[in-house]
């Protein structure tokens, strides 16, 4: 198997739910040696999601795969030495704990980097380690909400709606991820490792695109809009002949050309509401009806073929038993099969990054509790372990 990116890195992993597993498994993905420190017996709280398949929560399985596990208490004064040592084996920390307890542990970032110079630790939170609201308990949509990003998700005349997916802990984890790539590449320079910082809010915040200059130098606040584009038309989620639903993004002069002819409606070329980009967003709800109403005499699938022989982006909305299906994901490895030790067979994503000459594999599938408990404290620390109840 050629090396990883990340080869020979070690990385603990003291995270849970899924900023910090996500952030990790990227790392792993990569080639690193991640190592999830779990409570002992239990293992991390999200073991007991469901849906489960043969006892394997599929929610733990979706950010785990890849690592070792290792389980301690840290209560016990012999484990939490075990933790330092580990800790100082390390290359790069990631924790997710409210801000504080690792300082109550003994290993806020002040020791830590004494312990070990070249130590990266990742800290993600909710609200960050400072500020008014560091204490506050968060998940992400509390994020969503507090950010802005929950009031503009929606209908106009429908209720501020959140995304259908985890998406600011999902950002957290990349922000995470591409801060601990900046830290490794900056020790190469100094020597010296630093502390990561990524927290829900923020990742939010940098997802609401013009909404923070719009509302702070023009008094505008952005709303509501539903499928439709902020920024051009005609682009929207249609309803077709056959009661499928295709999403068509048209906006640019030159698409929307396209678009008219395939339509076979070249009249909307010289009217003056939709001749160019500024009057068909001036006039969107006119051409918008007058997509639809097309839309509405054909399937899907004539939808879909007459644009893409335009060259028009546009797809069906696809439901998740049709992704399964899709041939685009199967061709590039993002529809992959794992063998689990409990679990079985699951089918679940592949490596998102592509690298040429050091690719991301799936080498081995999400750990059992303390599974490698042993191995790797004779690896990393030279110590001999001794099962405890």
């Amino acid at each position: 198997m050629m090396p990883g990116s990340l080869e020979g890195l070690k990385v603990l992993d003291l995270s849970r739910f899924i900023a910090g597993p996500l952030c990790a498994m990227q790392l792993a993905d990569l080639g690193a040696d991640v190592v999830k420190v779990e409570r002992r017996g239990k293992g991390e709280d999200t073991r007991q999601n469901t849906p489960q398949l043969n006892g394997q929560s599929l929610y733990f399985l979706s950010f785990n795969r890849n690592k070792r596990s290792l389980a301690l208490d840290f209560r016990d004064p012999d484990d939490q030495e075990q933790l330092r040592k580990l800790i100082a084996a390390a290359d790069v920390l990631i924790e997710n704990f409210r801000p504080g307890t690792m300082e109550k542990m003994g290993c806020g970032w002040e020791t830590l980097k004494q312990l070990n110079p070249r130590l990266i630790m990742v800290r993600i939170s909710g609200f960050g380690q400072t500020g008014p609201l560091a204490q506050r308990p968060c998940f992400d949509a509390i994020a969503q909400a507090m950010s802005g990003l929950m009031s503009i998700c929606g209908q106009p005349d429908g209720p501020p709606t959140m995304s259908g997916t985890f998406m600011v802990d999902y950002a957290s984890a990349l922000y995470a991820t591409i801060g601990t790539l900046a830290a490794l590449n900056a020790r190469h320079l100094s020597g010296r490792g630093q502390l990561v910082e990524a927290c829900l809010l923020d990742s939010a915040i940098s997802m609401l695109i013009s909404a923070i200059p719009e509302q702070a130098q023009l008094g505008s606040t952005m709303s509501r809009i539903g499928n439709l584009d902020r920024f051009s038309a005609p682009v929207n989620s249609y309803q077709t002949g056959d009661d499928a639903w295709i999403y068509l993004s048209a906006g640019t002069d030159t698409l929307f050309a396209r678009l008219a002819q395939a339509m076979d409606r070249a009249d909307l070329l010289a009217d003056d509401r939709f001749s160019n980009y500024h009057a068909r967003l001036e006039n969107y709800r006119a051409i918008d009806a007058i997509v639809a109403d097309w839309i509405k005499t054909h399937s899907a699938e004539e939808v879909v073929a007459s644009m893409d022989l335009a060259g028009v982006p546009c797809s069906k909305v696809a439901t998740i038993d049709e992704v399964l299906e899709n041939p685009q994901l199967r061709a590039r490895n993002q529809l992959v099969d794992i063998t689990h030790p409990t679990a079985g067979v699951y089918t679940t994503h592949g490596v998102t990054v592509g690298l040429s000459d050091t690719p991301g594999v799936i080498r081995r599938p999400p750990p059992l509790v303390g599974e490698h408990t042993g191995e790797v404290l004779a690896e990393w620390c030279g110590i001999t372990h001794t099962n405890k109840a």
